[in-house]
């Protein structure tokens, strides 16, 4: 366990980093600032002087998750060639990627109980992530935002299904490995593009 006086900044993004290993453990309703301070080895009022409360401080680390996120995908689409399918379906194994290793996706990043905080950071780092899926979108033949929107939602979907099935141990069976996961989301979503292109050419 971790002792002693930090600097501020240190001990804020200590709290943070920790933060992430906690919710993997006890998920957003079980989560517990006096646990976590238990953890650091700081006294429990330590954290309330980096952050008002709780949820301020769900929240800060949501605002990291969500650039964390958006950076993931950017890499990974930026990976995927020049095919704006590929390019899209590639954020799919980001996110299976990235919320294996985080144990934190879009269900800390847009956290209900954290609306009501309206806290600006967060909004804005669910901007950015919400404009490149966007964007991917439209160049994968979803102009329309409507059409775009529903495109994301079924990325999302399949992507946080495989996440909650590898999590939960139904894939242990199958002797599947972090990648493979990715591999099977990713390969899902390109399918699932791709006869949605099909259909509305053949409409």
């Amino acid at each position: 366990m971790a002792t002693g006086k930090r600097p501020r900044g240190e001990l804020r993004q200590a709290l943070i980093t920790a933060s992430f290993e906690l919710l993997a453990e006890s998920g957003l309703a079980g989560f517990s600032v006096a646990e976590l301070a238990r953890r650091l080895g700081v006294s429990t009022a330590a954290p309330y002087r980096h952050f008002r409360d709780r949820d301020q401080l769900l929240a800060a680390v949501a605002t990291q998750a969500a650039g964390e996120l958006t950076e993931a995908m950017e890499a990974a689409a930026a990976d995927a060639g020049e095919d704006p399918v590929d390019r899209l379906a590639a954020t799919a194994g980001a996110y299976v990627r990235f919320a294996a290793a985080r144990r934190a996706g879009f269900d800390v990043i847009f956290a209900r109980e954290l609306r009501p905080l309206r806290d600006e950071a967060l909004a804005e780092a669910g901007r950015k992530l919400m404009a490149l899926l966007l964007d991917l979108a439209r160049d994968a033949g979803h102009p329309e935002p409507a059409d775009a929107l529903r495109s994301i939602e079924q990325i999302i979907a399949l992507a946080h299904g495989y996440v909650t099935l590898d999590t939960g141990d139904f894939l242990t069976g199958a002797r599947v490995s972090e990648e493979d996961v990715v591999t099977r989301a990713t390969r899902a979503v390109t399918t699932l593009l791709r006869g949605s292109l099909s259909s509305a050419r053949a409409g």
